[in-house]
């Protein structure tokens, strides 16, 4: 599950990280309001969507050359227009693709006078099974450029969970950065909190790009502060932090993959034309493997898992059919726990439901399966049974081709 970059900030401040002040606005007037509570002179509107690179997004309603996703504003009256041309129209990012997503959020901060910025991270190491910190003096930019141009500005330092954050480890974070003096201090302080909320949270990412060092205030301090940042959490953890779950903002979120999770289906949208429904995520990534491998490409992985009852099933084919894109669905399904009959039963229920007008292939093996195949078979719908995954995936491709 992602959050808005308002709501990270908020929950890093739990940890006591330093965080510019800002204030969340759903509408123009709300964003003023927050302005006013901000001491100025300049203050950053910023545009809340799940996606990176809003300050170089375009508006698909503005002309070309209106200013991004973030925007400084010098006066209430530029934070006023700034939201006006934000709220409600869709912003295009690298990360949003060409259809973009609405602006329903914005978050005005105040505005920083910045020396330096950095990239700081962490994450979930799979090749070496701990958590990993990943720093570099490269902020601002797309650390995927970063690592691809110039991968020796990137630093990743590995730690054991068995046995936490050590001091070595702050200090590794503030060399690769190359901080001295007190903003080392400060750097070494910030890595530790930053371990923390990772911990805490259950994230599986979290991200700062930039982490900035301020130039000299008044009194001579200089501070490191987080500008953005972006934090992603394991959604099987989520029962532990109801605070956190009750964040999701299920507008940001594709719809079919909303109405999946709440019958606990594992769905992800791809951009084939062939449906999918299988049980266990090895067998479905083996299933769009040999998909492709007969020319043709899934329209999405959905994992009706193990113990599926019949009303799952059905709402998993109804998902499926949604999709404009899909023009004909195999389903793959080795019984163990889950019954080839039970399987058979939702299939039949959903294809009457929503009056099947696509070609379905279904090939069912395991517990109760010759109990599933009678039940397709008398069912008096168009249902082709194959004998096994390649025979499934010849027979939907050509029935996919006959069709069109």
């Amino acid at each position: 599950m992602n959050v808005h970059e308002y709501q990270a900030k908020e929950l890093l401040k739990e940890h006591g990280l330093a965080i510019p002040a800002g204030h969340a606005a759903m509408t123009v007037e709300e964003a003023v309001e927050g302005a006013k509570k901000l001491p100025g002179p300049l203050y950053v509107v910023k545009a809340q969507i799940h996606a990176g690179g809003r300050g170089k997004g375009k508006f698909k309603e503005l002309g070309e050359d209106a200013k991004g996703g973030v925007r400084l504003a010098f006066s209430l009256d530029e934070v006023e227009s700034h939201a006006k041309e934000m709220l409600g129209n869709t912003l295009v990012t690298i990360q949003t693709g060409d259809e973009g997503k609405q602006v329903n959020r914005l978050y005005v901060t105040d505005g920083v006078d910045i020396e330096s910025e950095y990239y700081l991270a962490m994450l979930v190491d799979r090749a070496s099974g701990r958590v990993a910190m990943v720093a570099s003096t490269e902020g601002g930019m797309d650390i995927e450029d970063v690592a691809h141009e110039t991968p020796e500005k990137i630093t990743t330092i590995t730690i054991d969970p068995a046995q936490g954050f050590m001091p070595h480890h702050a200090r590794a974070v503030a060399y690769a950065l190359e901080l001295s003096g007190d903003v080392n201090k400060q750097c070494q302080k910030l890595a530790k909190q930053l371990y923390n909320a990772f911990m805490a949270s259950d994230c599986e990412m979290l991200e700062i790009n930039p982490l900035v060092e301020t130039k000299p205030d008044a009194d001579g301090k200089v501070h490191l502060l987080v500008l953005d940042t972006k934090m992603s959490f394991d959604g099987n953890a989520l029962y532990r932090h109801p605070a956190i779950e009750e964040m999701r903002d299920e507008t940001e979120e594709d719809p079919a993959e909303v109405e999946a999770s709440q019958y606990d289906l594992a769905y992800i949208k791809l951009d084939g034309n062939i449906g999918c429904m299988v049980n266990g995520a090895g067998l479905a990534m083996a299933t769009m493997d040999i998909i492709k491998l007969n020319g043709a490409f899934p329209a999405n992985f959905l994992d009706v898992g193990g113990g599926a009852t019949t009303e799952k099933v059905t709402a998993a084919f109804k998902i499926i059919l949604k999709d404009p894109a899909v023009e004909g669905i195999l389903v793959n399904i080795f019984g163990g726990i889950m019954k080839c009959d039970v399987i058979a039963d939702g299939i039949v229920q959903a294809a009457k439901d929503v009056n099947l007008s696509v070609p379905l292939v279904v090939r069912l093996e395991g517990t109760n399966v010759a109990k599933g195949k009678e039940i397709l078979e008398n069912s008096g719908l168009p249902i082709v049974s194959a004998d096994d995954l390649g025979d499934a995936a010849k027979k939907i491709v050509a029935e996919v081709k006959q069709a069109a």
